[in-house]
């Protein structure tokens, strides 16, 4: 794929055979994020894993400390009681048979998160097929099927992302926006690598972490020593 001019000017800051340490990285990353917008810092790690199997999936969320920057709309599928509580929570849309019909039929989806209490997902499960490709549907290890629905929707709206595999075995995330500045950039690539790091896999052999790399979203990627992670 053709680069344009802006995309190889940057991508000259990056040695593309050196490894870098993280906070060099992640200084590098701020150089290189210089678009017209405040460009979204996204982290990719490879992972020495086959997502083809069940007991090789990784798969987990976690509160980044700083956010990424993203304000998230949630979807509840809920009843009554916790009905109430979602929307006292600060969910943007709550219901139950009457949203899986509006996404249904009008392809409805102005949400980023959903939300359900363990007794609506029989509910959601009719919206498989439609959410499962989106990576959209709920999941008890992500936190978004809970009884607790005020502090699922607290999570998600203070920071919280969902990381897994994909078929290629690349785990994609954002860890903020360049204008976050060093520190705050550090601390939320340090959690959610130490979170990706403790999700190994009890099967998995060899290297474990095989390739780990930052980009801000117009900019070039850059390698960090995984071993300094």
């Amino acid at each position: 794929m053709k680069r344009g001019k802006r995309y190889q000017e940057l991508s000259k800051l990056v040695d593309r055979s050196v490894s870098y340490d993280p906070a060099d990285a992640v200084k590098l990353v701020q150089e290189t994020g210089k678009a017209k917008f405040d460009e979204m810092v996204e982290l990719h790690v490879r992972l020495g894993v086959d997502s083809r199997h069940a007991d090789q999936q990784v798969r987990g969320a976690v509160v980044l400390p700083h956010g990424t920057g993203r304000t998230k709309r949630v979807l509840v599928f809920a009843k009554g009681i916790k009905a109430d509580e979602a929307l006292a929570a600060g969910a943007e849309y709550v219901g139950a048979e009457d949203l899986v019909e509006k996404i249904t039929k009008e392809n409805w989806f102005d949400f980023d998160v959903i939300v359900a209490t363990p007794d609506m997902m029989g509910v959601v499960g009719r919206l498989g097929k439609l959410l499962g490709p989106k990576g959209l549907m709920p999941n008890p290890k992500s936190g978004t099927v809970s009884m607790d629905v005020t502090r699922a929707i607290a999570d998600i709206k203070a920071g919280k992302i969902e990381y897994r595999l994909d078929k290629t075995n690349i785990i994609h995330c954002p860890i903020g926006k360049v204008s976050f500045g060093q520190e705050k950039l550090e601390e939320n690539l340090k959690v959610i690598m130490d979170a990706i790091i403790k999700a190994k896999p009890a099967v998995a052999k060899g290297q474990y972490l095989k390739n780990v790399s930052l980009s801000a979203t117009m900019g070039p990627g850059i390698r960090i020593n995984a071993a300094k992670l």
